[in-house]
């Protein structure tokens, strides 16, 4: 759908109208977690699991909204530890290799052949993840501001890359970690957000949560509004524990394994001015990888709701309906 010239528009004129899902369950999973899923839309439809951020931010209704209802079967579920799934904020077997496996039950447990992976940020390096791991699962891709799980891109994060374009959210970040720990924040952070002790927890999960969304939209006007405390304590907590863990996955791996989903076709979206996940990930993605297409978004940052991310998505999933 064209953005129509010299007319602003919202992210909502792009969408599909909201909908309910028809179906809901918690899945165990036999080691301690139970995983929310749900579906809605056509449940004859194209199959399309949605992969959100974090790890650790969960799914939300306006991720059903990407897809046509008439013509997709909209799955969406919340990784281990967030949203709805339980227990909240746990990081207990909860690593990458489970997150695919739980994919997998989801999969197996509605019936379904093969779908559509849709992902953006880690919601993208678990969809491409997955398909390396199942690559006759998947009959198309859909991700948006790649992250690759390198050390370099963390490094960028959370080592003073994107301080420079922030100096002033940067200095606010590092502030409540003593100076002889700034050289490693994601360690400084670790220890507080697992200290056992709530307040404190929620307190850094806060000033973690605050530095990141503030980076998302390319919109940022310096004011951010505080997230939940339940919901930033899980999100930080996963994502730290994720963090501190290589993303449970080697060094480089996804450009490593590409050849084996180079014959699914994928469709990239990428905002140029993206803070948190640079646009070189999605680059090197692409590069040589002749069934993908990048599409680079201008004057957009990170953020799923931005006008031009949100139009270039549902754009994709129109035009990857089987």
């Amino acid at each position: 759908m064209d953005r129509t010239a010299g007319q602003k528009r919202t992210p909502a004129a792009f969408l599909y109208p909201p909908i309910e899902p028809s179906y809901r369950t918690m899945l165990d999973t036999g080691d301690g977690h139970s995983v929310y899923v749900e579906q809605s839309g056509n449940p004859e439809g194209q199959p399309v699991i949605v992969c959100h951020g974090g790890p650790g931010g969960g799914s939300s209704p306006a991720m059903r909204r990407f897809f046509d209802p008439d013509h997709y079967r909209i799955i969406l579920f919340d990784q281990r530890g967030c949203g709805l799934s339980r227990p909240s904020a746990g990081v207990e077997n909860n690593t990458t290799a489970h997150l695919i496996r739980d994919m997998e039950m989801i999969r197996e447990r509605l019936g379904i052949e093969r779908w559509m992976i849709f992902g953006g940020s880690w919601g993208a390096t678990l969809g491409l993840l997955y398909a390396q791991a199942h690559p006759e699962r998947v009959e198309a891709l859909v991700l948006r501001g790649v992250f690759l799980a390198t050390q370099a891109e963390l490094d960028w994060f959370y080592g003073g890359g994107a301080a420079r374009f922030f100096p002033d959210l940067w200095a606010q970040f590092r502030l409540p970690i003593p100076p002889e720990e700034q050289d490693d924040l994601i360690a400084a952070y670790r220890k507080r957000l697992f200290c056992g002790e709530y307040p404190t927890e929620a307190r850094y999960a806060r000033a973690w949560a605050m530095w990141e969304n503030a980076l998302a939209t390319i919109d940022y006007d310096g004011l951010v509004g505080e997230s939940p405390t339940d919901y930033a304590r899980a999100f930080a907590r996963l994502e730290n524990h994720y963090f501190s863990h290589g993303c449970f996955i080697d060094e480089g791996q996804i450009l490593r394994d590409r050849a084996k989903i180079e014959h699914i076709r994928a469709i990239i979206v990428q905002g140029r001015f993206d803070m948190i996940c640079p646009p070189d990930s999605a680059w090197r993605l692409k590069k040589g990888w002749r069934n993908a297409e990048l599409r680079m978004v201008p004057a957009a940052g990170h953020a799923l709701s931005e006008v031009g991310i949100t139009a270039a998505l549902v754009a994709a999933t129109n035009r990857l309906r089987d």
